[in-house]
């Protein structure tokens, strides 16, 4: 459950203040979360032993339709690795989220998440109920308190846990970075988040291995013209000028210090 309110958090980001922090909770191996969140805001999760693997999926808020494209994500920037300055793209080539801050280097834009069959299969069980709960389960239950059903979910990135494409074209798991590490994503326009924390689905140990994420978020500012990560590249200027055109016709350009909201349930 996150800590309400979330300015109580213990210890919060360096350089934040405690009552800018909108969203604050330890998420345990086989367990998930969802928030909405304001355009602008930053979203910090950390790999607290080694073992944490946060599956993501975003939402446009209130155009749930558009979400996350996995695939537009890799292809138009012709890189498959995520980190520090890569855009997380929706299928209207609109900037959902950017990473700004990257300790870990481990992700994967490629594999998705775990299903219930295949956790049956190799775990005896995938269902949300039981110690070894898939995924995708997990995604239905939080897209469920969106308003969202199965159909809704799309491919998800992951945080945490790496994989590599060989020359030959295998995926190869590369792990973890080690405890400690995390990764920050801005929220470039209103976001509906899912978040999922599993084990990999091509981590090849037997037992079920995840360990606790942090996820904190914060009110800040959303990327703006004169920017670095604006101009970092024609295509991320591109998706950069469709989401600010895309804001602007709806009147929401500069809402971005509205508090976040929450549908938690």
């Amino acid at each position: 459950m996150p800590v309400l309110p979330a300015s109580s958090w213990p210890s919060p980001p360096e350089g934040i203040a405690a009552e800018d922090l909108v969203w604050a909770e330890t998420v345990t191996g086989g367990n998930y979360t969802h928030k909405v969140l304001a355009r602008g805001t930053e979203l910090r999760l950390t790999d607290l032993t080694g073992d944490a693997c946060a599956h993501v999926l975003l939402y446009s808020a209130d155009r749930p339709w558009e979400r996350l494209n996995a695939a537009d994500t890799v292809k138009v920037f012709w890189n498959a690795y995520l980190g520090e300055g890569h855009l997380l793209l929706s299928d209207q080539g609109r900037v959902l989220a950017s990473v700004t801050e990257d300790t870990s280097g481990r992700h994967d834009a490629l594999s998705g998440t775990s299903t219930l069959v295949r956790n049956t299969e190799r775990y005896g069980d995938g269902t949300p109920q039981s110690a070894t709960p898939a995924g995708r389960e997990l995604f239905k239950l939080a897209a469920l308190k969106n308003g969202l059903g199965a159909r809704d979910i799309p491919p998800s990135v992951s945080f945490f846990q790496g994989v590599r494409i060989s020359e030959d074209g295998t995926a190869d798991f590369t792990a973890s970075a080690g405890a400690g590490t995390s990764v920050t994503l801005r929220a470039e326009q209103p976001l509906t988040v899912l978040i999922a924390n599993v084990p990999h689905p091509l981590d090849p140990r037997p037992a079920y291995n995840c360990g606790p994420l942090d996820v904190l978020a914060y009110r800040a500012a959303p990327t703006a013209p004169g920017d670095a990560l604006w101009d970092a590249t024609p295509e991320g200027r591109r998706a950069f000028l469709n989401t600010a055109e895309h804001l602007n016709t709806r009147g929401s350009h500069d809402r971005h210090h509205h508090p976040c909201g929450s549908r938690r349930l």
